[in-house]
């Protein structure tokens, strides 16, 4: 029998995530945390190899492995797993908007959450390279330097923008699932065809901008149906997988899609910015794969310690996600500042790769004291009221503009202190706005 003293989760992270893991109910689907905490760090993994730093002609350098070895971007059909997100974003979204209802918690309450816990820590990272790059400027550091180390770094919480906006449309689109079915997701994906093909076959590139709601929505669709059970099983798993790999393939060689599945500078198309069917061939790729191995899956994270480490990853995932690209960004800069011999090998040559296993090393060390002083941001406090619904909207949408015109363009620019002002104001004062009420207690 467990005593009062044995109740109170023990200091230690790995304690404590053991402790986490005895008390996890059988019920709950493990498979989800694990999906999500793999897809944050697969796409961790992913952009510290893509980096490329290194010196051309003498001066430092930054670029894509992708775009020096064309070769390369067959590595993006690994590593780009935004879409396995999405997809158990749905999953949980229907579990925790259906657990609202039956508690009669409104809209308000339930977004809420879902604000402090997704854009709350992104204001820490916006301060701190607000102020660094203040420093960088008044000590003379070139503005073009400034602007590829804080667009590299901020590229990231594009996401967080697109994902902000699915989630406010949660009571709809659950709706419209419960309603249609299957056909709530046909819908998006058959407007997405149609905007790409309005896209190559009469140059409405405006309108392919409507594709990151069309696409993000339709995955996030299906994680509703994985949560029914209207998606299950090997079969129906490896047929998504074959139809997706497929249409994928046909798409990127025989269509007019780049390989690439992350955006690379030199191609004049993108496959992602703005999002177009090669993604959708690639959920269903990911989600088949999912399917197919979610017994074993589920087997496997039934013991105890595979368990412990997906709760101890979950833990600290946003924070690692926010901020591994800047920890890069600041290795590299103070490798090219103390010692440049590190960086003197050439992007793809055999030395190059054969660096890169002690430069992921490296960042991951390097990222650890970030997640102890940053993760409680994921943890925010709960308020004893929440916002006006009307005030949550405008103060997202306010959010969500200031984070795209960062993921853009990074923090640095002509302005005052070398800084680009109303982007960096936007995400503060939209967060203010959505979440502001007076007395906040703590949970």
């Amino acid at each position: 029998m467990n005593t009062a003293k044995d109740e109170h989760p023990p200091r230690g992270l790995w304690a404590k995530a053991l402790w986490m893991a005895d008390r996890t109910p059988e019920s709950r689907n493990r498979t989800v945390d694990f999906l999500r905490a793999l897809s944050i760090l697969a796409v961790v993994l992913g952009h510290w190899v893509i980096s490329a730093p290194y010196f051309s002609d003498g001066s430092p350098a930054y670029s894509h492995i992708l775009d020096l070895a064309p070769w390369s971007q067959w590595l993006t059909w690994l590593f780009q797993v935004m879409p396995v997100f999405f997809f158990v974003g749905g999953f949980s979204n229907s579990i925790s908007w259906q657990s609202a209802q039956r508690r009669k918690l409104g809209y308000g309450g339930w977004f809420d959450s879902r604000i402090r816990r997704l854009i709350g820590p992104v204001i820490p990272l916006v301060g701190m390279w607000a102020v660094m790059v203040a420093i960088a400027h008044s000590n003379g550091v070139g503005p073009t330097m400034i602007s590829i180390g804080s667009k590299v770094a901020l590229i990231p919480v594009w996401f967080l923008a697109v994902y902000i906006l699915v989630v406010a449309l949660v009571p709809l689109t659950f709706r419209a699932w419960q309603r249609w079915g299957l056909t709530s997701i046909l819908v998006p994906v058959a407007a997405a065809a149609l905007i790409d093909i309005a896209f190559f076959a009469a140059d409405q590139h405006a309108l392919a901008w409507l594709n990151y709601p069309f696409v993000w929505l339709a995955v996030h669709q299906t994680g509703y149906a994985w949560h029914d059970r209207r998606l299950a099983g090997h079969r129906t798993g490896l047929l998504l997988f074959a139809g997706g790999l497929a249409s994928l393939i046909v798409l990127t060689h025989l269509g007019p899609y780049p390989l690439s599945l992350v955006g690379v500078p030199s191609d004049a198309i993108s496959n992602t910015l703005p999002p177009k069917l090669p993604l959708l061939a690639l959920a269903a790729t990911q989600i088949g794969l999912v399917l197919t191995l979610e017994s074993p899956l589920k087997r496997w994270l039934s013991r105890r310690i595979p368990w412990a480490m997906t709760i101890l990853v979950n833990g600290m995932i946003m924070t690692t996600f926010l901020w591994h690209s800047t920890v890069m960004m600041l290795l590299v800069g103070l490798a090219f500042w103390v010692w440049p011999t590190l960086l003197s090998a050439q992007p793809d040559s055999n030395l190059w790769w054969a660096t890169r296993p002690a430069w992921l090393l490296t960042y991951a060390i390097a990222t650890v004291p970030f997640i102890l002083i940053f993760s409680r941001f994921e943890r925010p406090s709960r308020p004893a009221g929440s916002a006006a619904v009307w005030r949550q909207l405008i103060g997202i949408a306010v959010v969500c503009l200031g984070l795209a015109m960062l993921a853009m363009g990074g923090i640095g620019g002509p302005d005052w202190l070398g800084l680009r002002w109303i982007p960096l104001l936007l995400v503060p004062a939209g967060f203010a706005i959505a979440t502001v009420t007076g007395a906040v207690g703590r949970t």
